[in-house]
């Protein structure tokens, strides 16, 4: 969002659809977590999972990785700072080259926690903030939560580290993303990552908690507004939202709205943006070492990188998902398919789709567009 916010304020000029080099890859390297939280994508918990890759296979793969050109390392889990060889990893992945990012739920940053994050040079740790004090710890499923997390932001944001909140928006916790985002500017952190529920894990058990259409939209022009206040008084700031790609044209209808005459230019940044990358630009590798189009598609394997290199697996459209994400435009129906927006969107996450028809290329259930926005009225 912070990007096209740079584009009302100097507009640049539109080039080819977006083709980074290679994939941006999120991988779970481990699925325990001290956290039970309810939207989790990887059903993680407080155990050992067998089967995990060792510290050798993780540095094969990312040999393979670096040949393929992939620029970006998300190194998640569970919660990678319980994997005794975290920052063995990390500290490879930025000696190879990797753009090399922390997802984590901040639980565990003491202040010696927090020395060895700085010492490695993560490029960006990403911390979970579902709301404020108890809110967060039911979302969690642990009371102090909230507190501990408060501590390893504070505990990073002291040491220059750049940091994001992660706020993932459910009926429960709709009320407070303004207090969330309020925490940006007293806590020093200049990035703010907001999620729509999506149905993987223990996302799909708990989606009828998924927030309302109108709720959803209102927290979009909140988001908005307040981007938009934060560039135009000089702030470096970023807003960022996932698992939701009808963002991209929700955001051109508050354009259209406030700054009319750019909204030809925004339009045409969308559709160069390409919308949801699923299988394409955004890639999953989880703790087995088995191969997703997304950290969403867990239910859905490609291939085990102990038995194939990644850049083999990715490339290979003989899977009928992989071809399909990989088709422009994707073989989507019903109002996906019918929308005007799709080249901007191309189809959404197609999790909730499947989830909720069977059908992988059925409308998403998820889009809070209406016919008019869409083109249908």
């Amino acid at each position: 969002m912070s990007q096209f916010m740079h584009e009302l304020v100097a507009p640049t000029p539109v080039g080819p659809r977006r083709n980074p080099p290679g994939p941006v890859v999120i991988w779970n390297l481990i699925r325990r977590c001290n956290l039970t939280c309810k939207h989790c994508y990887s059903i993680s918990a407080d155990k050992d999972f067998a089967g995990e890759l060792s510290t050798a296979e993780v540095f094969e793969v990312m040999t393979d990785l670096r040949g393929f050109k992939v620029p970006v390392l998300i190194l998640s889990g569970g919660e990678p700072l319980l994997r005794p060889d975290i920052f063995t990893i990390a500290e490879k992945a930025k000696a190879m080259g990797f753009y090399t990012a922390l997802s984590s739920n901040g639980t565990l940053i003491d202040e010696a926690m927090a020395d060895r994050i700085k010492g490695i040079g993560f490029d960006y740790v990403g911390i979970s903030i579902d709301g404020i004090g108890a809110t967060h710890d039911h979302f969690r499923a642990r009371q102090g939560a909230f507190a501990e997390s408060m501590g390893g932001i504070r505990r990073c944001v002291a040491r220059g580290i750049k940091v994001g909140l992660r706020f993932t928006m459910t009926m429960d916790n709709a009320a407070e993303l303004p207090q969330v985002v309020d925490l940006m500017e007293s806590e020093g952190v200049t990035k703010f990552y907001f999620s729509h529920l999506n149905y993987a894990g223990r996302g799909n058990k708990n989606r009828l908690d998924d927030a309302t259409i109108q709720i959803t939209r209102d927290a979009m022009d909140f988001l908005f507004d307040t981007a938009w206040k934060h560039a135009g008084a000089g702030r470096e700031r970023e807003f960022v939202t996932g698992n939701n790609d009808a963002d991209g044209p929700y955001f051109l209808s508050w354009v259209k709205r406030h700054f009319p005459d750019r909204a030809g230019h925004i339009a045409a940044k969308l559709v160069q943006w390409g919308g949801n990358a699923s299988g394409v630009n955004v890639a999953n590798i989880d703790n087995l070492g088995e191969v997703h189009p997304d950290t969403m598609w867990w239910n859905h394997n490609l291939g085990n990188v102990r038995n194939r290199p990644f850049s083999a697996i990715w490339q290979d459209v003989s899977d009928p998902l992989m071809a399909g994400l990989k088709r422009h435009p994707r073989p989507v129906e019903g109002r996906c398919a019918a929308c005007a927006h799709l080249a901007a969107c191309n189809g959404n996450t197609r999790v909730r789709a499947q989830r909720v028809t069977g059908n992988v290329w059925a409308e998403d259930p998820g889009c809070y567009l209406t016919d008019e926005e869409i083109g249908l009225a």
